[in-house]
């Protein structure tokens, strides 16, 4: 997300909240694909993380961009912390340990997601070579400790940053040295947003495996083929994880307002100041009765920012969040997008894909969202290895993507862009295995080559 939203109107009841969700819903012919990702910013020469002060820097890396494309800085007690293009295009952002993120602008076609993609890599490039800045897309930073790494000065962060180790063991890993592309997708109506989050939480460890690419930590092999997944496992249960309430009868956007209510809080914002009221409950701001904070009154800004930092694997907002993914080189980013637009937005397809699923038990899917981490394709679930249930949606996409039928200027349609994962699954590894092939053999035991191999 790029910026935290203002917007005072007082909110005086839940149903304000959920009426907030339902405005969301769009008719089939509005429906737009949003892709985000975070990449890692080292110095090309000594594969250093990038400090947010000084000549070669995220400061300047922005101030740079600002001046290029235009677009207006976003601001945080007088440091500059993001762009923003208020033409209604994206917006670039910064994650707590400087991954450096654009938030895509809502689009019509993937051929629009990879011309934006291309673009900005292109940009970013003019501005970061003369700094000798490079990328690198990874689920996790492959070599620096949370020491080395620095740390932005974004209001919220601070307050993440004491809250976290309170609630779980990664937290701080999470903030600081992961990087995920996602992509958010609409829905026609409150039917239809049930089905699609079903459909997507329990898939959403079948993007976890196809798109697995943190296997090292610190240098070395972390034993996980997504490090990035697991880390999510033991960040903060009371805000993450596949919601199991969702599958449920009488799941709608009532049901997903008393489980946000009940997510503990990170902050209110009040003009430029932020409020910690971290593990305070929603519910109480609502009814002015807030501990230690009597005075405040919840607003709109207050929710849309409360539901922002709410981190399951697939997150309501006005729209459908998938958050299963690493990072990974530039060809596998649109790759996100065009493997759930396929699958979501596709009549044929989504139903089919409720119908793999529909039994799965809450305890199933679980188990293989735990399992996927360290398994990745040898995950199992009721006998069925993760390969072939990864083959199958794989070809769900494909097909819904083919009816589709959006073409770009030489003829082609979107399945194009499922080619990166097609190749994996045809070989039958993970990226994270194909990382590792490499670390064993011709890396010699070194992380160093892939900030070369897999820059942008």
């Amino acid at each position: 997300m790029a910026r935290d939203v203002v917007d005072l109107t007082p909110i005086e009841s839940r149903d304000e909240l959920v009426a907030w969700f339902a405005e969301g819903a769009k008719p089939k012919a509005q429906w737009r694909i949003g892709t985000e990702h975070e990449k890692f910013a080292f110095t090309t020469d000594t594969h250093d993380p990038v400090p947010y002060e000084g000549r070669r820097s995220i400061r300047s890396l922005l101030v740079g961009m600002q001046h290029l494309l235009g677009w207006e800085p976003i601001m945080d007690g007088g440091n500059i912390i993001g762009l923003a293009d208020v033409t209604g295009g994206g917006a670039i952002s910064l994650e707590p340990g400087g991954q450096f993120e654009l938030s895509g602008a809502p689009l019509e076609t993937i051929h629009q997601t990879c011309s934006e993609l291309m673009a900005h890599l292109a940009q970013l490039r003019e501005i970061a070579g003369p700094l000798g800045i490079g990328f690198l897309g990874l689920g996790m930073s492959p070599k620096w400790t949370r020491a080395q790494t620095p740390m932005m000065p974004k209001s919220r962060y601070k307050i993440m940053t004491a809250y976290m180790p309170k609630v779980g063991r990664y937290g701080l890993d999470m903030m600081y040295r992961t990087c995920t592309v996602q992509t958010n997708l609409d829905f026609s109506s409150e039917a239809d947003m049930v089905k699609k989050l079903r459909v997507s939480l329990a898939l959403q460890p079948v993007a976890t495996a196809l798109f697995a690419n943190s296997p090292f930590t610190e240098g070395k092999p972390n034993g996980f083929l997504s490090f990035r997944s697991e880390v999510w496992r033991d960040t903060d249960n009371a805000r993450a994880g596949m919601l199991p309430f969702a599958f449920e009868e009488g799941m709608g956007f009532e049901r997903y307002v008393d489980y946000a209510l009940d997510v503990p809080m990170y902050f209110v914002k009040r003009e430029d100041e932020y409020i910690d009221v971290s593990g305070l409950s929603f519910r109480d701001l609502l009814e002015g009765k807030l501990p230690g904070h009597g005075n405040l009154r919840a607003t709109r800004s207050d929710w849309v920012n409360h539901v922002s930092s709410i981190f399951p694997e697939v997150r309501l907002k006005r729209y459908l969040e998938m958050r299963g993914a690493d990072a990974g080189p530039w060809r596998r980013l649109p790759a996100l997008p065009a493997f759930w637009v396929g699958i979501l937005y596709d009549d044929a397809s989504l139903d089919a894909a409720w119908d793999l699923v529909r039994d799965w038990s809450a305890e199933e899917r679980q188990k293989l969202r735990d399992d996927v981490p360290r398994a990745g394709f040898a995950a199992r679930i009721r006998g069925r290895a993760m390969l072939d249930l990864a083959k199958e949606c794989l070809a769900l996409s494909e097909a819904g993507l083919q009816r589709r039928n959006f073409r770009d200027s030489d003829d082609r349609d979107e399945t194009r862009y499922l080619r990166p994962l097609q190749e994996f699954v045809a070989r039958g590894i993970t990226p994270a295995e194909e990382l590792l092939e490499k670390y064993h053999g011709p890396w010699a035991r070194s992380v160093e080559p892939v900030f070369t191999e897999y820059a942008y």
